[in-house]
């Protein structure tokens, strides 16, 4: 039987905290997923994952396994079983405008159409308009040769950042100290790439801003820690995505910065929903931009938990009727997603009973070196509570592992 509120479909990498959510909401839930991790399937009304986890068989890789087309064949097998009410997006599909069209026309997309999407994330004038608006950002050029990445990393000056204009968790970002480095990088990173992002290195915090957006107004909610390239979890990547921790603490004059980039942000680009910005606060408390996330964000249970609301709910009600709930309850503690990493090629632990868990993989299923082996979610007084308490449950993870 389905719920009163109708039927979602949430599709992309990272879904379980918005099954969750949107369970919570009233909602039914079906996801076209990546993993198919435990937590997911128990959450979902139905699914369908690219990786179908068995016990003594390997997940593979991310690297090698990634297609985003795959995640049109499922949505399109899931929209013929069920009439969905629309499709909610996580992480993967930013970059890939022709899958969010294809995935727009078999479940419409609630939030930031394609057509936004696109705009939003093309490199080539995303900077452009944040010089138009005033907003600080990283010196940023794109370059096709190596020429021309020499040439742009002379200009900013060194160290500078290389990435791909496509991809996401910052697994292909890497810092450059000097001309043999930048060479050396550009050579590995250009060959899987349309093009390469020479960018200047703010030295600071690296943050994110988690707000919702509709055709009036933005209503900035928290400001992130981002978690990135932790050796604690066994992050190989020196960017790679490994959580956050919710709030971070900072000065009231940054997070008044912060909410005036959300609010011009929002109103240039016509966003809509639950969105996230990208950001590296400076040692002056100058919050630069990085990028948008035009979607849920990694940290949406961690937001919820904070401020004690769900988050699927505002996004589905400011996407569809333009208004954004006033309630919120900021409590007086931090929430915290840490991503942890295999260490080793492993069997998966049971981790089925555990209540911080997530992105829970089958029991006995392989884990490769450096793959995302699961998350831990709890609570913490403090930002050093729930680091530590985060830590504690991480190595139960690994002394569990075989």
């Amino acid at each position: 039987m389905k719920d009163e509120r109708g039927s979602l479909l949430l599709v992309g990498m990272d879904l379980v905290g918005i099954a969750l959510s949107a369970k919570k909401a009233g909602y039914s839930a079906y996801a076209a997923d990546y993993f198919g991790d435990l937590d997911l399937r128990n959450a979902c009304d139905g699914y369908l994952s690219v990786i179908d986890q068995k016990a003594g068989e390997s997940a593979g890789r991310i690297e090698e396994n990634f297609n985003p087309h795959d995640f049109v064949e499922k949505t399109r097998v899931l929209s013929e079983k069920e009439e969905m009410d629309g499709a909610l997006l996580s992480s993967g599909l930013d970059d890939s405008f022709d899958v969010l069209e294809e995935l727009d026309g078999l479940v419409s997309i609630i939030g930031n159409p394609p057509e936004t999407i696109r705009r939003v994330r093309d490199k080539g004038s995303f900077f452009g308009e944040l010089n138009r608006l005033g907003i600080p950002h990283p010196h940023t050029t794109l370059v096709e040769n190596f020429e021309e990445a020499k040439t742009a990393a002379k200009d900013t000056g060194y160290p500078v950042i290389l990435k791909p204009t496509e991809g996401f968790g910052g697994f292909v970002v890497k810092k450059a100290v000097d001309r043999s480095q930048l060479e050396r990088i550009f050579h590995e990173i250009k060959p899987a790439a349309d093009g390469v992002l020479v960018q200047e290195f703010i030295e600071g915090d690296h943050a994110s801003m988690s707000f919702v957006a509709s055709s009036t107004r933005a209503r900035t909610l928290s400001v992130n820690e981002q978690l990135l390239g932790l050796s604690e979890v066994h992050q190989e990547k020196p960017f790679g995505y490994c959580g956050n921790i919710v709030p971070l603490d900072i000065p009231d004059p940054t997070l008044t910065r912060c909410d005036a980039i959300v609010k011009k942000v929002s109103a240039s680009f016509n966003l809509r929903g639950s969105n996230g910005i990208d950001i590296v606060i400076s040692e002056e408390g100058i919050p630069h931009v990085i990028e948008v996330n035009p979607r849920f964000q990694g940290s949406l249970e961690c937001v919820e938990r904070v401020l004690k609301m769900n988050l699927v709910e505002i996004h589905v009600e400011a996407s569809t009727t333009g208004n954004i709930s006033p309630k919120l309850c900021r409590s007086s503690g931090f929430s915290i997603r840490l991503i942890i990493y295999a260490p080793r090629r492993l069997s998966a632990p049971d981790l089925a009973s555990e209540v911080w868990a997530r992105d829970i993989p089958f029991p006995g299923s392989i884990v490769e070196k450096g793959e995302p082996l699961c998350s831990v979610v709890l609570d913490g007084e403090s930002r050093s509570d729930a680091w530590k308490k985060a830590l504690v449950k991480a190595q139960h993870v690994y002394d569990s592992s075989e």
